[in-house]
């Protein structure tokens, strides 16, 4: 089986995945760029890197192709380990590895993996139907200056000045008139405005003769009630049974064939303090046994760092469909 796909999947909607044995490829967001000498604008993009230390089974891919090839759990961690063989073999031999829409992994002369990631795919989601744009080359037209002669100067200002004074003669004698209409306007004004104030007044005092009436009304209404109390009515409300919420991430100690000893392991991880837990059997009749749930990803890779550094390198992460 390929996984190239799967972990082309799995790039789009995390920053890490792991392929358990072999190492981790890692996403960084870069921001939009430009460069100034091609014209050229580049849209936001994740940037592929590869990180050989990086092998622990954190059971992100193995249960992707799990959930997608319709397999157990044990089976796809199985598929993993196979391809990871075939590409261990290759770059023994010298041959680079290339993996589709991802880049190409090779082993340089010092035995050190070198990833060189391709840029036909990008995968960040919100960069989706964004592509490259080339501008073309703007050219700026310069304007040439005219010569102009003293003559010629001389005679627009004289014009200008002839203008000017007509448009004064013509502004003053528009001025009067509009004085003695802005003066009838005032008058005008002053008169409607204390006809207007006369009417709200009166207005206004049928309104509060209405509502005084209303307010009366309602008061007797009430009064009639008061003296006829109404009987207590007591009504039984029955508690609503409380929801149990399951969390999705486990972080599991180990899997027994035995149930003895699988209860042996669980209070040994309560006595030094974790939060374990014992869930039902697999369906090859297996108990696991867990350190903690967890209800988000990044709360259990943290926790399960912790754990393989302080007391159990093999502890694995398991991600149940809920």
């Amino acid at each position: 089986m390929k996984i190239e796909q799967y972990i082309s999947q799995l790039l789009y909607r995390y920053q890490c995945v792991t392929v358990p044995g072999f190492g981790a490829f890692l996403t960084e967001i870069q921001s939009a760029q430009l460069q100034e000498n091609t014209h050229s604008f580049f849209p936001p993009k994740k940037l592929l890197s590869f990180n050989s230390y990086l092998k622990n089974n954190d059971g992100l891919l193995a249960s992707h192709i799990a959930q997608q090839e319709k397999m157990s759990y044990e089976a796809s961690v199985l598929a993993i380990e196979n391809q990871v063989v075939i590409w261990k073999n290759k770059l023994q031999d010298f041959e680079g590895i290339i993996i589709k829409n991802i880049g190409e992994i090779v082993l340089n002369a010092d035995k050190n993996l070198v990833f060189t990631p391709t840029n036909q795919v990008n995968y960040l989601a919100e960069s989706f139907g964004l592509s490259t744009y080339t501008s073309p080359l703007i050219k700026r037209e310069v304007l040439k200056q005219l010569d102009v002669k003293e003559e010629d100067i001389a005679i627009l200002t004289n014009e200008k000045e002839a203008i000017s004074l007509n448009a004064n003669r013509k502004s003053y004698s528009y001025l009067k008139y509009a004085a003695v209409f802005v003066l009838g306007l005032g008058v005008l004004g002053a008169l409607g405005f204390k006809y207007n104030e006369n009417r709200i007044a009166t207005e206004t005092l049928l309104v509060q003769k209405n509502v005084q009436k209303q307010v009366n009304q309602k008061i007797q209404e009430a009064t009639f009630f008061i003296s006829n109390p109404i009987p207590t009515v007591t009504l039984t409300v029955k508690n609503e049974d409380k929801k149990v919420y399951k969390y999705p991430y486990h972080i599991v100690a180990g899997v027994f064939k035995q149930k003895q000893n699988a209860s042996r392991n669980y209070y040994q991880l309560v006595h030094l303090g974790y939060r374990a837990r014992r869930i039902a059997p697999n369906k090859n009749g297996y108990f696991p046994v867990l350190y903690g749930s967890y209800s988000s990803y990044t709360a259990a890779q943290n926790a399960l760092l912790k754990i393989q550094n302080s007391h159990n390198k093999e502890a694995w992460l398991l991600i149940e469909k809920l």
